[in-house]
This record gives C-alpha cells, structure tokens and sequence, in this order.
C-alpha cells in the first residue's frame, strides 16, 4: 500500500521555501524542469515530519545549504514524504522533551 504525502505548509513556510528553491536554481544551476520536483521535494519533507528552520536554511552558508537541499533530494521517500537512511538536515528543528519544557517555563 503506498502512503499518502501531505504538500500543506503554512503561507510563511510556502514564502521561505519559494526563496529557497530560487537559490537552489541559481547556486546549483538546476534545469528550469526540475524546479518543480525540487519544490515537491522540500515542501513535502517539511509537511511530512521533518520541521526544518527554513530561515536558517535560507540564509546557510553554501556547504550546509547544499548539505540539507541535496541531502533532502537524495534521501526522500516520494510515496511518504520522510526521509530515510537516517539523513537529518543540519537546520532540522529539535523539539524539545516535554518535560524540559514544562521546567523551562516554571523557571520563566
């Protein structure tokens, strides 16, 4: 059975993950024809699970730039929208432990 692939992002997340796209392009001299599976790419990863810091992302030097857009592009699932292999982007977002939060804001 093949898994469903969730492309909803919020409109600040469509707006980032459109500036990162435009630099993937340019940086990476990507076809114009693979924007679009680049886009699906990024978006889907992020809709799926994987909460990145998109404006991290965004602003990345080039090495980790490229260390997350590659790496999202070669370890995607396409059926399911996760990311295999144990690849993690450097800009992936940490949830913290439900109990450090509740300490955190105790202590607040």
């Amino acid at each position: 059975m093949k898994g469903h692939v969730s492309f909803v992002v919020s409109k600040k997340d469509r707006a980032l993950l459109s500036q990162i796209v435009d630099r993937a392009m340019r940086e990476f001299h990507v076809p114009a024809n693979k924007r679009t599976a680049l886009d699906m790419d990024l978006t889907a990863c992020v809709a799926n699970g994987c909460r990145l810091d998109l404006a991290r992302l965004l602003t990345a030097d080039r090495f980790n730039f490229a260390h997350d857009v590659c790496g999202i592009r070669a370890h995607i699932n396409r059926e399911t929208g996760k990311l295999e292999d144990n690849f993690l982007p450097r800009t992936h977002l940490v949830r913290k432990p439900k109990w450090l939060r509740k300490q955190q804001q105790v202590a607040a």
